[in-house]
């Protein structure tokens, strides 16, 4: 299993694949007449119906850009079964941070789409290519990893967790 992998839901999946035929189609339509219907009210340079649909315009493509990029790299279904206890995309790991085992954070090593669309599900989402999604990754249950902040400070965290989400 590479990082590069997004493993997603078949729910999701099917969701995301709708939005693409959406956005690639009818939306793509949509914006392309209310651009058009804007051009025909006159001088472009004032006209803020003009400027909107240009701007609704570019977030459309750079959301089908994000789409194509996602489901080009998805698996379907639920991560190979890990060794026991081995960290993995598509795992919900819980660490606890360096010399407080009281003080741990449970999140999904993956991407938000693996959460569904619904947004019915309140969990925090890391990268594998995420500074901690990077050093926890191939990593076991009971593993001491540190890694570097943003902010360049190490930190160290205990992996507890790691089962398929």
């Amino acid at each position: 299993m590479t990082t590069d992998e997004i493993w997603l839901t078949p729910e999701a999946h099917a969701k995301l694949q709708q939005e693409y035929a959406h956005l690639t189609g009818r939306g793509r339509e949509d914006v392309t007449a209310r651009i058009a219907f804007a051009r025909e009210e006159g001088d472009l340079s004032e006209n803020a119906g003009y400027h909107a649909a240009r701007e609704e315009q570019g977030q459309q493509e750079l959301r089908i850009r994000q789409l194509k990029a996602i489901l080009d790299k998805a698996k379907v279904g639920t991560p190979p079964a890990a060794a026991a206890g081995r960290v993995v995309p598509g795992m919900k790991v819980t660490i606890a941070f360096d010399g407080d085992l009281d003080d741990t954070d449970t999140f999904l090593l993956g991407s938000r789409e693996m959460l569904g669309l619904d947004g019915s599900i309140d969990l925090a989402v890391y990268s594998p290519q995420s500074p901690l999604g990077a050093a926890i990754i191939d990593k076991s249950v009971g593993d001491d990893v540190s890694y570097e902040a943003p902010n360049g400070k190490q930190i160290k965290v205990k992996i507890v967790e790691a089962k398929v989400f």
